[in-house]
Order: C-alpha cells, then sequence, then structure tokens
C-alpha cells in the first residue's frame, strides 16, 4: 500500500459494503481504497475523485513544536553530516521562535500530485502522491518528500510531514477520518514501526513497535481558523505501543481537510500544524 508497512487492527470485511460499494472500493491494510478496475490509469482511479487533495494544489502549513515547560520553538537547519556514502545531509535544530534566522524552516507546503512516484518499487501504488517541501525563511527548501494520502467517500486518510524533525509524527496517530462523517462515529487500526524512527532527542528503542490506534469524532462546530471561521469535525486519537501512548486531535473540514493538528508526542511535548492558505 505503501513504502511503510500497515498492518490491520480492525476487522472489516468487504461484507460491510453495498453491493455498489464492493463494485468501488476494497479494504487495503485496515483503509478504504479505490479498487483497480485494469483499464483506468492510475489517476483516473485515485485522484480523479478527490475533492479536497486536487493535483494543483498547495497547502501552506505554519507549525510549532512546545516542550514541556511549554515554551515553542521552530526548526532551523543544523550541521552538514556526512554520510558513509560519501555525501552530506543537513542536520536540524530546535530555534526559539524569536531567535530564527534565515535557515529556520517557516512553513510546510503540501502539494498533490499525478502519477505513481514509486513506481520501479511499487507498481501497484495506490494512493493519491504528496509531496511535502520543508520551506525556510530564505525561500530555500531544507528538504522534501514524496508520499501518499487517500480520499474517497468512505474515508480520507494522509501520511503526515516526516522529514528532519518531523519524523517524530510517525509515532503519533495518522490524520484519518472515517464515514458516517457523525459524532460518535469510532473506528481503530494498528502500524508496525521500525526502529529507524527512534530519535535520541526523544526516544530511542530497538526493534519494531506496533502503534495500536483509536479514533472517535468527539465533536462538530464552527471553529476560527487562519483561513477563517470553518465548520470542523474534531476527531481524537490516541496511539498505544509497548514504548508508550501518543495522540492527535485533528480539525477537518469537507472543503480544506485538516485544517489543523494538535500531536502530543511520545516525550509528552507537543507539535501543532495549521493550515494558512489554500492556491
Amino acid at each position: 500500500m505503501s513504502p511503510i508497512k500497515i498492518i490491520p487492527f480492525i476487522i472489516l470485511s468487504i461484507s460491510c459494503f453495498s453491493q455498489t460499494d464492493s463494485e468501488k472500493y476494497i479494504i487495503d491494510d485496515g483503509i478504504t481504497v479505490e479498487k483497480p478496475d485494469g483499464i483506468r490509469m492510475l489517476n483516473e482511479v485515485y485522484n480523479s475523485n478527490n475533492i479536497i487533495y486536487t493535483i494543483g494544489k498547495k497547502f501552506t502549513y505554519s507549525y510549532f513544536y512546545q516542550n514541556i515547560k511549554g515554551e515553542k520553538f521552530l526548526i532551523k537547519k543544523g550541521k552538514e553530516i556526512l554520510q558513509p556514502e560519501g555525501y552530506s545531509i543537513a542536520d536540524w535544530e530546535f530555534v526559539e521562535i524569536d531567535r530564527q534566522n534565515m535557515e529556520t524552516i517557516n512553513h510546510l507546503i503540501l502539494r498533490p500530485r499525478p502519477g505513481n512516484p514509486f513506481e520501479r518499487i511499487n507498481p501497484d501504488y495506490n494512493q493519491t502522491a504528496i509531496g511535502y517541501e520543508y520551506v525556510m525563511a530564505n525561500n530555500e527548501l531544507m528538504s522534501s518528500e514524496e508520499t501518499g494520502a487517500i480520499e474517497n467517500e468512505m474515508n480520507v486518510w494522509i501520511h503526515p510531514p516526516r522529514n528532519d524533525f518531523f519524523k517524530i509524527l510517525e509515532i503519533n496517530p495518522f490524520p484519518y477520518i472515517k464515514a458516517p462523517y457523525q459524532i460518535g462515529t469510532k473506528w481503530t487500526w494498528s502500524l508496525e514501526i521500525g526502529d529507524h524512527w527512534s530519535e535520541k532527542r526523544w526516544l530511542e528503542w530497538k526493534g519494531s513497535i506496533e502503534n495500536k490506534y483509536s479514533y472517535e469524532i468527539k465533536d462538530k462546530k464552527n471553529i476560527l481558523t487562519k483561513l477563517g471561521n470553518l465548520e470542523c469535525y474534531i476527531v481524537h486519537a490516541t496511539a498505544n505501543s509497548r514504548i508508550g501512548k501518543t495522540e492527535l486531535i485533528s480539525y477537518f473540514n469537507p472543503k480544506y481537510g485538516f485544517v489543523k493538528l494538535e500531536y502530543t508526542n511520545i516525550d509528552h511535548t507537543k507539535t501543532v500544524l495549521e493550515l494558512e492558505k489554500v492556491d
């Protein structure tokens, strides 16, 4: 399904669908995705029915990290680290908001993309490709990545940004909402996570962990966002594993998607992303 392995936790079957639904969708690792028919191309199957994450849009997010003392930080480019293969990559560092410089990441940009960027390793990739760009104050990219999202009438699910500092979000619940969109809807799934996601700046572990997630739509109300007042479904999610617990409160709007993400990290710090604009 994706470059990471997702293990189903909720027990679902095609029999849950109506006949019409079973012709349109399949359950892949616990998430509902469009069923390919061997005739239509990837963009027709997985992208053309999107309402939110459509090709050509640009979603610009602001963010901050908050430590256990309540102090807020951004991320800046750190020193260059030589890799065994002979090339260097930039490390990252925390920087106080009032001490940021031109190499501080100011925004994250999410862009839906056409086609399958993972064609060589996964020709049957069944998600809408999305890219994340980590934009510094000097308008240069510190880094970028490509990953995927799933959007259809049954559910909306996206990979979070996971480069540099943001790899901490791999341990948190992923942004995810499932139909019916109404207060009280609950669902679960799980994900196996390798120790290459561990990091001494928040937590290190050995071997794989299995995150078991619980989601619930807790509320529906108008909230003030950076795009104005928007009616949002408020989804509370938790992830539990042998290394501890993480949480996510997400605010989902049917037009703009996940407009605010409030993460409680594995070390009890917080990461908050807010949608600033959509172009």
